[in-house]
């Protein structure tokens, strides 16, 4: 099949609507995130379909009056579409059959996120990710499609046929680069371990942002951290993880982490390609779910992520507190922000946030709007393990000061003579971390204190 390189910008989209009865989401609202999904990879959309499966055909998944339907769709617009994005998982039998069906390129829904994956990944660990995924694609559907040859005989003996050679010297080309990236990948693992290790000596809580793709996360990083990383609306705009520092207003010094977004039937050999930098999400003390929830399929994007976290090991039984920023009220009438601000603040009343009840707070990333209050939050659940000490230190010693600064919140200070007193609320961590770094320093709790001299 012969097609021209400009053919290839043009695509029709297919949503094909599998008759299960469970789908959260209308047919129209998978269609739209389709065409969004070939938007992102800069695919002019030259027509949007759904097609209704209430039995999945084996040779071409859809039925054949609709592959008829798509190929007269195609024959008949100028310039002729050469690509047609089927948004599901087709075998590769029926991935043949549809591109000889059409004389077009075909993506199914795996493809075509690996197409994005690749476009966007800029880290050299991203790009590692996205080979890694492509070639475990590959190799599953290699497997299947040319499992017909392993069926010829010839040649001397055990050897088999002409085929069954072939697809083996595949076999081993394809598992011995993806054993190579898998080393490499290793080492990437080894580096951030040994990173997160460094911050865990560091006194500052890791604020992980995570969602479904295009919720805002990015540009309510890019708020809170006043930085400029890349936040389009687009799909997958962010695929590397990126962390800045954020000093809030009570001087609490937090660490924030902007993820890869989620998405429905994400391909699990892209969860597990992307493992090394979602684990960022397991390390971090504080998670915040950032929603659209403007979307009209808010509460099954909701369940999306929830279902990935889940995987990754984030449960009810997770000690961190999660909260669910409400991003997006800016597209909200008054009253149902009103409505979302008064529940929100309710929410936040529990004293163990967790991911089954977590606490909510109604925001706008690009206006701004309650970005403030979301700060205020994340000060007291990533303080909320803090117990108030009388510290005695050396009035002269500037670093144990400015570190209790830094770290602690100090509530009062006072020098007596060549003594510096300060009632400071810390971590058990931090008290650790600062006896370690200063051991002249004197610790008690505030009634231990008043047996101290006056």
């Amino acid at each position: 099949m012969e097609l021209n390189v400009s053919d290839l910008s043009r695509a029709v989209v297919v949503h094909p609507d599998v008759m299960r009865g469970t789908e959260a989401r209308s047919p129209q609202a998978r269609l739209e995130e389709a065409v969004g999904l070939a938007a992102a990879i800069d695919l002019e959309v030259a027509a949007a379909l759904i097609a209704p499966v209430h039995r999945p055909t084996p040779s071409t998944f859809l039925g054949a009056g609709k592959v008829e339907e798509i190929r007269e769709l195609l024959e008949g617009a100028e310039p002729r579409p050469g690509l047609v994005i089927v948004d599901h998982s087709l075998t590769p039998v029926q991935h043949r059959n549809l591109e000889k069906a059409w004389n077009a390129k075909v993506l199914d829904r795996t493809a075509l996120i690996l197409e994005i994956f690749g476009a966007r990944a800029r880290s050299a660990e991203g790009r590692l990710q996205v080979d890694l995924a492509h070639l475990s694609y590959q190799r599953s559907r290699l497997v299947r499609s040319w499992t017909h040859l392993e069926r010829q005989r010839g040649g001397a003996g055990f050897l088999g046929g002409p085929g069954e050679r072939q697809i083996e010297a595949d076999r081993r080309a394809l598992a011995n680069k993806i054993d190579r990236i898998k080393d490499k990948l290793e080492d990437v693992r080894r580096t951030r371990s040994l990173q997160r290790a460094k911050r865990k000596r560091t006194p500052y809580p890791v604020v992980a942002l995570v969602g479904y793709t295009n919720a805002g996360k990015s540009t309510l990083f890019n708020r809170m951290t006043a930085s400029n990383t890349d936040a389009k609306d687009l799909l997958f705009a962010t695929l590397d993880p990126t962390m800045r520092a954020v000093d809030l207003d009570s001087g609490q010094r937090v660490i924030l982490s902007d993820t890869v977004g989620f998405i429905s039937d994400l391909p699990t050999h892209l969860v597990a390609a992307f493992r090394a930098t979602l684990e960022e999400v397991l390390e971090a003390d504080l998670i915040i779910h950032v929603r659209d929830i403007s979307h009209p399929d808010a509460e099954a994007q909701r369940q999306d992520v929830i279902g990935v976290l889940g995987a990754l090991g984030v449960s009810a039984d997770d000690e961190r507190p999660f909260v669910e920023a409400l991003n997006k009220i800016d597209l909200l009438s008054p009253e149902e922000q009103t409505r979302l601000a008064v529940s929100g603040r309710l929410s936040q009343e529990m004293t163990h946030p967790n991911i089954d009840e977590p606490a909510r707070i109604a925001i706008s990333a690009l206006t701004g709007a309650g970005v403030g209050e979301l700060e205020r939050l994340i000060d007291r659940l990533t303080t909320a393990d803090r117990s108030a000490y009388i510290v005695e230190i050396s009035a002269s010693d500037g670093a144990a000061r400015a570190w209790l600064h830094a770290t602690g919140t100090v509530e009062s200070e006072r020098e007596l003579g060549d003594v510096a007193r300060l009632s400071v609320r810390l971590s058990d961590k931090s008290k650790g971390q600062f006896a370690k770094a200063f051991p002249s320093a004197r610790f008690a709790n505030p009634e231990e204190a008043l047996r101290w001299r006056a």
